[in-house]
């Protein structure tokens, strides 16, 4: 657990960097650069999967894909919002 909040914490300053980025076309490079990192954690997280759990955990990685998919072409304000609900979302689960 304690290394989930240490990774939480980089997430959190990592997406404060995005909303505090006063240049919108760096806080543009800085979301796509989180995008273009979730892909090869992705990636890499694919290649070690076994052909069974390939296939039982297919659904899961499709959707985090579209995921991705769908935060490319953002512009500054969209990635500033996307930001400010991720550090709620985990600032909500480390309450609980």
């Amino acid at each position: 657990m304690n290394n989930s909040i240490k990774n939480d914490d980089v997430i959190f300053n990592f997406f404060k960097q995005i909303c505090d980025e006063k240049n919108n076309e760096k806080c543009i490079e800085l979301g796509n650069s989180w995008i273009n990192a979730m892909e090869r954690n992705l990636d890499q997280l694919e290649k070690k999967l076994d052909a069974e759990n390939k296939i039982k955990h297919k659904d899961n990685i499709k959707n985090n894909r579209d995921h991705l998919n769908k935060l490319k072409g953002k512009n500054s304000s969209e990635w500033r919002e996307y930001a400010t609900q991720c550090m709620v979302e985990i600032m909500d689960s480390k309450i609980k």
